[in-house]
């Protein structure tokens, strides 16, 4: 690949732009944060300030118009995903879209299509796929340290409930627990299994305090071979950011599943009959390898580790879970 950068445009200025991703794309090899965007100037302005990003827009066709710009990551609240991908793919900049992509797999395949039409790279930001621990477990599965496979049980929980106002607690924003943070249970799951889920079975908490949105939910999700994911999401719940593989001769235990930290021990645990070790990762920032794996992409045609149509099968689980949820039943998945 070249010494070329890739030059990004960030969408809005919300929390995980501002804490994790354009960070990130800082301290990747390949990419520059060149420009920032908000309906508020002044936000924009202050975002700028503080992350050393050169250029600000006070709207964000102002910044799809700079040609300078190559892609851009869209952190916006999920109702607006599928409007800016669009927009973005259509004005020719490469696509990072924030989780979940779009509020069904209807919406995500009209945006898989809209950029396949430009010509553009398009990626959803599930950036804990990207850290190597990942490439390790599978490693140890295909092994055989574990025996064969006999369940996955992922949990993300954390209580935000009395912050009322938040985008997440909007059901028409696409609001709720599942939409927030199941989606990393299921999308590792099917990551981990390399297969699709057959039928999802979800029991949710509906919070009327919280404009109707699933606040708590859990669920089973049934993949084939007789494999089973059972998850646990929550926005009103203890934190937990857990992982767990099950094998028929031991298991893997992966304490801090989707969201590690560079200064902090992400280690993951194997237990067999020989006992249970620790198996050490690096230290690395995965907001930084998601920057550069796109970046590559862009830059050298390197194919993306996940697709748009990953994206698409992941919205169609989701969309099965929050039906299941709501007429309480199992619901096939198509």
């Amino acid at each position: 690949m070249s010494d070329k950068k890739l030059r990004w445009g960030i969408i809005g200025c919300a929390g995980i732009a501002i804490r994790s991703t354009i960070p990130g794309i800082q301290q990747s090899q390949t990419g520059v944060a060149a420009a920032i965007a908000s309906r508020d100037t002044r936000k924009a302005e202050e975002t700028a300030a503080k992350l050393g990003i050169p250029q600000t827009y006070g709207s964000y066709e102002e910044l799809l118009a700079d040609k300078e710009i190559d892609a851009v990551y869209i952190p916006l609240p999920n109702h607006l995903h599928k409007e800016w991908t669009i927009r973005a793919a259509e004005a020719g900049k490469h696509v990072l879209c924030e989780k979940p992509a779009a509020l069904n797999a209807r919406e995500m395949e009209e945006m898989a299509d809209a950029c396949a039409k430009a010509g553009v790279q398009f990626a959803e930001a599930f950036m804990y796929r990207y850290h190597p621990r990942y490439e390790m477990i599978r490693e140890i599965i295909g092994s055989g340290e574990i025996g064969e496979l006999r369940g996955i049980h992922g949990a993300f929980t954390f209580n935000n409930a009395k912050d009322a106002k938040n985008v997440r607690y909007r059901r028409d924003w696409g609001g709720g627990s599942l939409y927030d943070v199941g989606v990393y249970p299921i999308s590792a799951a099917r990551m981990i299994l390399n297969r699709e889920p057959e039928a999802a079975t979800v029991h949710a908490f509906f919070s009327d305090e919280h404009d109707g949105v699933d606040m708590m939910a859990s669920g089973l999700l049934e993949f084939p071979g007789s494999v089973a994911l059972t998850f646990d999401c929550g926005m009103w719940a203890a934190g937990r950011n857990v992982l767990e593989i099950i094998g028929t001769e031991g298991r893997i235990e992966v304490p801090s599943a989707y969201v590690a930290r560079q200064n902090e021990n992400d280690h993951f645990f194997v237990s067999t009959k020989e006992g249970r070790r620790e198996v050490e990762v690096p230290r690395v920032n995965q907001y930084a390898l998601q920057a550069d794996a796109f970046a590559r992409a862009v830059l050298s045609g390197e194919p993306l580790p996940y697709s748009p149509q990953d994206a698409v099968l992941n919205m169609r689980v989701i969309d099965a879970c929050l039906q299941s949820a709501r007429e309480r039943k199992r619901i096939e998945i198509r």
